[in-house]
């Protein structure tokens, strides 16, 4: 399995995906064709314009990309991709427009046989096991929050540690994680992804990219980083 979950498609003062070229040069190397799901952006972009951002960005790689939307079957683009990535933007409605399409399944599938997967943001989350650790605003119901499960565990992308110097004196991210491990059925462990992190899964090694921590957070324990020099395999089991 090959899978690149990165926290964000866009970190400050640079364009889409740029501050990631290298990294999917060597992660899509050998790849030509990218299937796109630009399902988790709603209203202001159509599925169209979505599409042609991630195209013009990945066209520079040498790798054209179309969307899902182009297809008649999303199944069976899903089973012809050489590659897969979703974007960002609701998680709650990408899961929603997943499991509309009946794609939990043949996704899955799909990667556990050998196609590529990518996400940021929102389709990061979904590659867990659910999708309880988004920051996003429930806009749609989806039929569970039970996602992809590619990985064993769930994400927080664009996780934001505590402002000592802030006047907010709302809840911060590691309060509502710890909040999630306070019910008793939420025992599985949480990785915080901060903005230009990701982690890569090649086969059955997993490692943390970027330049920055993960913060995880286990049910019972208290939170810890880990640096890119840290084994991160223990999570896969």
């Amino acid at each position: 399995m090959k899978v690149l979950l990165l926290s964000t498609s866009t970190v400050y003062g640079k364009p889409y995906l740029e501050y990631c070229t290298e990294l999917l040069k060597d992660y899509f190397s050998g790849i030509k064709n990218l299937l796109f799901v630009p399902y988790a952006r709603p209203g202001g972009i159509n599925h169209e314009e979505y599409t042609k951002v991630a195209s013009d960005r990945f066209l520079k790689l040498g790798i054209e990309t179309k969307g899902m939307h182009e297809f008649e079957s999303p199944q069976k683009a899903v089973q012809d991709a050489e590659a897969m990535f979703i974007g960002g933007g609701n998680t709650f409605l990408l899961l929603n427009q997943l499991y509309k399409n009946d794609l939990i399944y043949t996704i899955r599938d799909a990667v556990k046989y050998g196609m590529q997967y990518m996400g940021t943001s929102a389709g990061s989350n979904v590659a867990g096991l659910t999708i309880n650790n988004t920051n996003d605003m429930p806009i749609i119901y989806p039929p569970s929050f039970n996602s992809l499960g590619l990985l064993p565990f769930n994400l927080n992308p664009h996780y934001l540690d505590p402002d000592p110097n802030s006047k907010h004196k709302g809840e911060t991210r590691e309060t509502r994680i710890k909040e999630f491990h306070k019910q008793e059925q939420n025992s599985q462990t949480i990785v915080g992804l901060r903005e230009g992190s990701g982690l890569l899964l090649n086969n059955d090694n997993l490692s943390l990219t970027g330049n920055l921590n993960a913060r995880i957070f286990e049910q019972n324990n208290d939170p810890y980083e880990l640096s890119t020099n840290d084994d991160f395999n223990f999570l896969l089991k």
